[in-house]
């Protein structure tokens, strides 16, 4: 519980003092200057995970990642998922909700960083409306995109089901998705506060490329990406597990109850 604990002080810290130094780059012409920030910044909190709380990364599969743009489809178990993947990827776009936004001068920065916002709040039509705005100038200038399809952190051992809107990314902008497997939610567990030493990996999968139907499709996403990450959580624990299992999507269970 120490490690969590210094960690997550040296975490908001860090926080701050970059979002400080990211607001003085969005008076500068391009982008160039504050996505280097982030990608400092996710570089610092990466040293901080290894130094202090006793977590290594190591990254597989860097030869699955083409030239050129491309999605990026990743499993999500922990609120550290985006800092071991941004760095790994030049010109990288992603998409998230507008919670974001409620952080004092988040909104500003995502703006500058090409971010694709979705509207969380206003529906599907909404939903829908804000994720095309946003593929299209990704797809206008070439970029990387970084999407988690679930769309909800799951806990190591369980998925949700995959959303089709990565597909809709795909049929978009017709580059390869690029599944990725990770075992991070074996050593820092969603949004916990304590953390487990040990080496956590992210690993690319080889490209699903456009053309399948978007059952074809999300059923081999979610094969290739469950089944990679059943494989690292038992090399994580040593666990049994064979596959993962499906949890309700927390908003219909809500709007049930």
């Amino acid at each position: 519980m120490l490690r969590g604990l210094l960690f997550t002080g040296i975490y908001y810290a860090l926080s701050v003092i970059y979002v400080l130094v990211a607001l003085v780059t969005l008076a500068l012409p391009g982008r160039s200057a504050t996505s280097a920030v982030i990608r400092s910044y996710t570089r610092a909190i990466r040293l901080a995970l290894r130094w202090v709380a006793g977590i290594r990364l190591e990254v597989r599969g860097r030869d699955c990642l083409p030239d050129g743009p491309f999605i990026v489809a990743a499993k999500h178990q922990s609120w550290g998922d985006g800092f071991m993947i941004y760095p790994e990827i030049d010109n990288l776009a992603f998409v998230t909700g507008d919670h974001l936004e409620r952080f004092p001068f988040v909104g500003g920065i995502l703006r500058k960083l090409g971010a694709i916002v979705i509207d969380t709040c206003g529906g599907g039509d909404r939903k829908a409306k804000s994720l095309a705005e946003g593929m299209e100038l990704a797809a206008r200038e070439g970029r990387r995109v970084l999407i988690y399809p679930e769309g909800h952190l799951a806990p190591p051992g369980y998925h949700y089901r995959y959303k089709p809107g990565v597909w809709h990314m795909q049929k978009a902008m017709q580059v390869p998705v690029i599944p990725v497997a990770t075992n991070l939610g074996c050593f820092w567990k969603q949004e916990a506060l304590q953390k487990t030493p040990g080496t956590a990996v992210i690993e690319f999968l080889p490209p699903i490329e456009p053309g399948r139907t978007k059952e074809d499709f999300l059923q081999m996403l979610t094969a290739a990406v469950e089944e990679q990450s059943t494989k690292l959580l038992v090399e994580a624990s040593g666990s049994s597990v064979e596959t993962t299992t499906l949890l309700p999507d927390p908003m219909k269970a809500a709007a049930r109850s």
